[in-house]
């Protein structure tokens, strides 16, 4: 049985509210002429923590695992290997009976606004289900919850008895949020949440989130690919690439001084606006297949830093003492400089 966990010290970090360590997810596959068995490493071993009230983002190419990473945190999917620990208990293998509680703490906003809203349902009902299903019944009744929620999120409380496809793509994300906070969650896990929407309106939706966080005090994962985004949105920053997390640390480091090559030319396809002059880091090559990943560092073959020993050794997940760290042999060491508000400014780079 996992202990409670204990206080602490004055003055002392929280501990954390979710602990992932060697977390894996494998899914089997038919491969080749003759249907052989194979598995696509999705999720590889990955290892993070995130605090109460703190926001980690995890960004990278598609294909990277970052939704995938985000539903074995919400126990959508069952994990092949490591462990998931959420308020000081471990959650990995928890039968359906026994998430049941957890989902109370726990939600996930979906990042497609129009296929996470079952069309059948009304809005009152929908932002309702987490109430029925767990058999909560709040003072003053479920459907003022409903209707103060709806408020919450800047819709329309009267809008309790419309339908889903009466409301735009911003509105259904909205009752996509409202119905996360039914039920009063510790975390949320927003996989791409503002993606699908237009960048006007994916501006209020990140603002109504982070109101949301100040005045309840929520803890986020935050899954993008939209640097700009996770740059106003999240404190801490951790870059995936094939399944593995090669750079993690806090935003400002990670955005101004990143170490890992694959992080630094992310930020430098940052588009800008102010006209600067920047050369951008073009990668050759596709990015490998997760059914058959490279020996040693997975990026070394799109790396122009690779040499003989990235392909015969996996670089470990390291810092060097400020809170940053990198799974990288030959870690960038100079500063570059920093996006400003997640698009201006510049990142020098190498060209491979």
């Amino acid at each position: 049985m996992t202990p409670a966990p204990t206080a602490a010290e004055p003055g002392a970090a929280p501990p954390p509210l979710l602990t992932v360590e060697g977390l894996t997810k494998h899914f089997p596959v038919r491969s080749g002429a003759f249907g052989r068995k194979a598995f696509v490493r999705a999720v590889d071993g990955i290892d993070f923590e995130v605090r109460p009230g703190e926001t980690l983002g995890l960004v990278g190419e598609s294909g990277c695992g970052k939704s995938t990473t985000g539903r074995l945190l919400a126990r959508l999917l069952e994990p092949t290997g490591g462990r998931i620990t959420f308020d000081g208990r471990d959650i990995t293998h928890l039968g359906r009976r026994e998430l049941r509680p957890l989902r109370q703490q726990l939600q996930i906003i979906f990042q497609d606004p129009y296929a996470s809203l079952n069309p059948r349902h009304t809005v009152g009902k929908i932002v309702a289900m987490p109430l029925m299903v767990n058999g909560i019944d709040p003072p003053g009744g479920i459907k003022r919850r409903v209707q103060e929620l709806l408020e919450i999120v800047g819709l329309n409380p009267e809008h309790y008895n419309r339908y889903p496809h009466e409301f735009s793509g911003g509105q259904r994300q909205r009752i996509g949020i409202a119905r996360a906070l039914a039920l009063r969650p510790k975390l949320i896990v927003a996989d791409e949440p503002v993606s699908a929407l237009d960048v006007s309106i994916q501006a209020q939706i990140i603002n109504l989130l982070r109101g949301l966080q100040r005045e309840l005090g929520l803890a986020f994962v935050f899954i993008a690919h939209d640097l700009a985004v996770v740059r106003h949105f999240c404190q801490r920053v951790a870059v995936m690439y094939l399944g593995k997390i090669v750079e993690i640390g806090d935003r400002d480091d990670i955005y101004t001084r990143p170490r890992h090559p694959y992080t630094r030319a992310l930020l430098s396809a940052v588009p800008e606006v102010n006209g600067s002059a920047r050369e951008r880091i073009r990668l050759v090559g596709d990015v490998p297949t997760p059914l058959n990943p490279p020996s040693g560092c997975r990026f070394r073959t799109r790396c122009w830093k690779a040499t003989e020993v990235c392909a015969t050794r996996e670089p470990p997940l390291v810092g060097d003492g400020d809170g940053t760290r990198a799974a990288c042999h030959y870690p960038e060491q100079g500063p570059g400089q920093s996006v400003v508000d997640g698009r201006e400014g510049a990142m020098e780079g190498r060209a491979s």
